[in-house]
């Protein structure tokens, strides 16, 4: 089947530009010794996990327990889940999870640490469960705010039963990074206590990962397929993304605007401080400028040719992570060919 065959709205991947993707980031980070631990919340796809893993990355990272019991399921072994897990249904699916794959976890306060030994130490889970610490470096979402209180929660994780202190992760990495790791483990050596593992990630940034010496470890989700936004970073080219979504232009009620057959239910409302909701590749000078559920809103003023009605559109999104959330299959192409269809196994997956 040929690309122009499929009905729209339709999210494909250029096969071809998702392996050189993969590819890429995997030999930058082997060349600065860092070891890679991919996302899949970006993909929510075994088969791609499988890929990066096959390329050499050490195993992935899944943002949520249903992610990770899909990955599981999948035959990943190696699972890193850098969440705080609470409440009894959450822990014993963890204890679950951990009787299947090497797992760890994080967390950023002494609820849920306690909440976690208690949890490991009374079932026959296989002990100890890998714990970091969350440490906030200026995003303003869960984490440690200090040093200090990274080092405690460090201490206090090293004596509960049935955990092991296992590093530090932080999201995004930044100037701050190195800093507060080494300030952390200044507070720690007393104790004896290493930082053995520094997670860091973001896609971005990616490319920069060798210039903070305390990152042993690094976690990109978008890297695979791109968006507008690592476009914008300059994390990646147009050449690079891989994902696009195809649309059909269903309507043209002025000489300026078009409606596309693909609204928030296919592009979220992300627009992640851009201007309007994807680059439409044929049209680059148009706006994408609304969106109602079904429907997207174009302004195709500025462009010198504007598109009739019945003609498909191709767009890069602004954020590939909600795009594959909101579609049950992705599309693999090669050329103009369809190569193979992927059910997207984690989608909705928010438990």
């Amino acid at each position: 089947m040929r690309i122009s065959e499929l009905d729209t709205p339709v999210a494909i991947v250029d096969l071809e530009r998702l392996e050189a993707n993969i590819a890429r980031l995997q030999s930058y980070l082997d060349a600065h010794g860092i070891a890679n631990r991919p996302h899949i919340k970006t993909h929510k796809i075994p088969a791609i996990a499988q890929m990066q893993v096959k390329a050499g990355a050490i195993g992935v990272t899944c943002q949520k327990l249903g992610e990770a019991e899909v990955m599981a399921d999948a035959g990943l072994s190696d699972i890193f889940l850098p969440y705080n897990i609470l409440g009894p249904a959450k822990l014993q699916r963890l204890i679950a999870l951990m009787r299947r794959v090497t797992l760890s976890v994080t967390v950023d306060s002494e609820v849920t640490a306690r909440a976690l030994s208690s949890a490991v130490s009374q079932s026959d889970a296989p002990a100890p469960l890998d714990v970091l610490v969350e440490f906030d470096t200026g995003m303003g979402r869960c984490g440690a705010q200090s040093p200090g209180e990274a080092a405690d929660l460090a201490r206090l994780i090293a004596r509960l039963p049935g955990l092991r202190f296992g590093g530090l992760m932080t999201y995004p990495y930044n100037e701050h990074t190195q800093s507060f790791v080494e300030a952390t483990r200044a507070w720690l050596k007393p104790e004896g206590l290493s930082v053995a593992r520094v997670s860091a990630g973001g896609t971005p940034q990616m490319w920069r990962a060798h210039t903070c010496p305390a990152i042993t470890e690094y976690r990109a989700g978008m890297y695979v397929y791109g968006d507008r936004y690592t476009l914008q970073s300059g994390a990646m080219t147009l050449d690079d993304c891989a994902l696009k979504v195809i649309t059909t232009v269903v309507s043209r009620p002025t000489v300026a605007r078009g409606i596309l057959d693909a609204g928030s239910k296919v592009f979220s409302s992300d627009t992640l401080g851009l201007d309007g909701y994807g680059l439409i590749l044929e049209y680059p000078e148009a706006r994408f400028y609304g969106q109602s559920e079904e429907h997207g809103h174009v302004d195709f003023s500025a462009c010198a040719r504007k598109p009739e009605i019945g003609e498909r559109v191709t767009v890069i999104p602004n954020h590939c992570c909600p795009v594959s959330n909101l579609f049950d299959q992705m599309v693999g192409v090669r050329g103009d060919q369809v190569e193979g269809v992927w059910q997207i196994a984690a989608r909705g997956r928010v438990q």
